[in-house]
């Protein structure tokens, strides 16, 4: 089947591969203990064909529950789609019946310091003890492989990292941490913007935490902590200053994060290092909702572009898969089949690269990421909020175009975010764009910091034409329109990386060392990073970028609607931006356009 065909559903591509189940029962044994090398105790479940014999097995190993995966809850809880009130982003562990009852072992465990599992030590190496333990087992064949997508897909490249020899292929799905440990600065806080993800997903953590008294911390921590706990962006959230406040006894993940809100130097280089270990076959991906939350799609996408493996990515559409987790699992199983189990199942045909095009809702194919066609296209901001392909050109009027602004008060003021919005016309054609993107704008505030927010929409279908005749002034109100994705900048942490920087994909300097407050009213360019996505802009619509700095919770009390849309911490200050858009300043929108529409 071809990938370009259209399909009913964005969470998954067409598969032309299945096997029907050939086992019946299956066996479940609970907290089996398994000790790692340096004594420390993991438990994990097995769940595995009632019949003898010896099997291939899938891994799924994360922070989150092992007792809410497996094959009991989905009994009582059948899988449900993103907008179910009662959707767990954390039952990511993959669908055990259908696994089993294929002919696979699933063992489901936690690492030290989740659940059962021992606190004490390093974790470093607890996916390699747990990989080798399975294949010593009478009931594994020696073929082991991981599967799961979240937290679970983080270890699997993680282990992927230590090479254990049994590890033959690995399917993480919405991984993180391709430039960090486990984790990744830039990854999870693009432009250097904090934004209350991890606040919000602790409420959820399974890590073994005491809140006990708060307790002195040493010296270099303290010194953090006092800069922080004054900062008075962070004093306008309450429920993070609370965190703070306890000093690492809640929440010891975001307190961390917030006290030193910087990449750290060489982290990235020595992240970097460790791919090259990555030897087993990987088919990642995510989806383009992860825009929201960041990491997951920053992760997939790094990690695809920088491994030399048999490799595969897909990136599915803009909402979350279901959980438990049931998508994929054609894939999947053609991906185990061929590495585990020897089967010519296809797992390399077609293009390593497939992607959901939204607009058109149907799935494209690639041969690398990104896409080697692009035609990297400027539109340029103008006067009236207008967005156009038209270059400005010196020694003419446009030498006179002043800038546009807009003034923003802090969330202890307001809930009316503002905005300058750029527009293009109604477009000629259809316009498929598909790839990173970047905003570069020159521009001006009269406070030393503040956030820069970008949101790229779809606006349309639009037949209107804008005349000087009444009733044809102004745009229609009620236009629909779709968000796409965003891009973030903290503006004093603006300092690009040249020898790094790739078009649409600005590599910002992001240690502390880096920071360079702004000079209130001197004009600055600056380069944003919007995070990738991809869509048909149908002919009719128009393309159009919102500039913003506040967003804010879409509950109360410091809360949101949705667990895997966070918001960002703004400035406490009010703040006035001016963007500037006139020859010396060429203000502009860089989009990657695939021919061919």
């Amino acid at each position: 089947m071809s990938d370009t065909c259209c399909i009913a559903t964005s969470s998954e591509p067409a598969s032309d591969y299945m096997r029907s189940g050939e086992t019946g029962d299956i066996r479940c044994d609970t907290n089996v203990e398994v000790v790692m090398r340096d004594g420390a105790r993991l438990y994990v479940d097995v769940y595995r064909p009632e019949a003898a014999g010896a099997y291939p097995v899938l891994l799924a190993f994360a922070i989150h529950s092992k007792e809410i995966q497996g094959t009991e809850l989905p009994k009582d809880f059948p899988s449900q789609p993103s907008w179910s009130p009662l959707w767990v982003g954390h039952m990511e562990a993959g669908d055990t019946r259908f696994f089993v009852s294929r002919g696979y072992i699933h063992v489901i465990g936690s690492p030290r310091g989740i659940g059962l599992s021992d606190t004490a030590g390093s974790r470093h190496f607890d996916g390699y003890d747990l990989i080798e333990w399975i294949a010593a087992q009478a009931w594994c064949d020696g073929n082991v492989g991981m599967i799961g997508i979240g937290a679970f897909a983080t270890e699997q490249f993680h282990a992927a990292k230590l090479a254990p020899p049994h590890l033959k292929c690995v399917f993480p799905y919405d991984p993180r941490g391709a430039l960090g440990y486990m984790g990744s600065f830039r990854e999870d806080n693009p432009g250097g913007v904090m934004h209350a993800f991890r606040y919000l997903q602790d409420h959820f953590t399974n890590f073994h935490t005491v809140r006990a008294q708060a307790t002195d911390l040493d010296p270099a921590t303290d010194a953090l902590w006092r800069e922080a706990i004054a900062n008075p962006d962070y004093r306008m959230y309450p429920h993070i200053l609370n965190v703070l406040q306890q000093k690492g006894q809640h929440m010891p993940r975001y307190f961390a994060t917030i006290i030193d809100p910087f990449e750290q130097p060489g982290a990235v280089e020595a992240a970097e290092r460790t791919l090259d270990a990555i030897v087993v076959p990987a088919h990642t991906g995510s989806g383009w909702y992860a825009y929201t939350y960041k990491t997951h799609i920053l992760g997939a996408i790094n990690y695809f572009t920088r491994i030399d493996v048999p490799k595969r990515l897909t990136i599915t559409g803009p909402g979350h898969l279901d959980r438990p987790l049931r998508a994929l699992r054609s894939e999947m199983l053609r991906w185990y089949d061929h590495w585990l189990k020897g089967i010519d199942s296809g797992a390399l045909d077609g293009p390593p690269v497939r992607y959901w095009l939204m607009g058109a809702n149907e799935w494209r194919g690639a041969d690398a990421w990104p896409v080697p066609a692009t035609v990297w296209t400027k539109f340029y901001l103008n006067s009236w909020e207008r967005l156009t392909t038209t270059p400005f050109v010196a020694g003419s009027n446009d030498d006179f175009q002043p800038p546009d602004a807009f003034l923003q008060m802090p969330p202890t003021q307001t809930r009316r975010v503002e905005r300058l919005r750029y527009m293009t016309d109604p477009l000629p054609r259809d316009v498929h764009v598909a790839g990173p993107i970047s905003l570069t704008i020159h521009a001006a505030i009269d406070q030393d910091d503040t956030n820069w927010i970008v949101v790229l929409k779809d606006v349309g279908p639009d037949p209107s034409v804008r005349t000087a005749r009444e009733g044809e002034r102004d745009l229609a109100t009620d236009l629909p329109e779709r968000e796409l994705t965003r891009g973030w900048l903290k503006a004093s942490m603006r300092a690009l990386d040249p020898a790094r920087s790739k078009p649409g994909q600005p590599w910002h300097r992001l240690t502390r060392e880096a920071r360079q407050p702004v000079t209130p009213g001197e004009i600055v360019e600056y380069t944003i990073e919007i995070l990738p996505t991809a869509n048909l802009f149908r002919a009719g619509h128009r393309i159009a970028i919102d500039i913003t700095c506040l967003d804010l919770p879409t509950g109360v009390s410091g809360t949101t609607n949705v667990e895997y849309i966070p918001y960002q911490i703004c400035s406490s200050k009010t703040v006035q931006h001016k963007i500037y858009h006139d020859p010396v300043h060429p203000s502009h929108l860089l989009l990657p356009i695939i021919p061919g529409e």
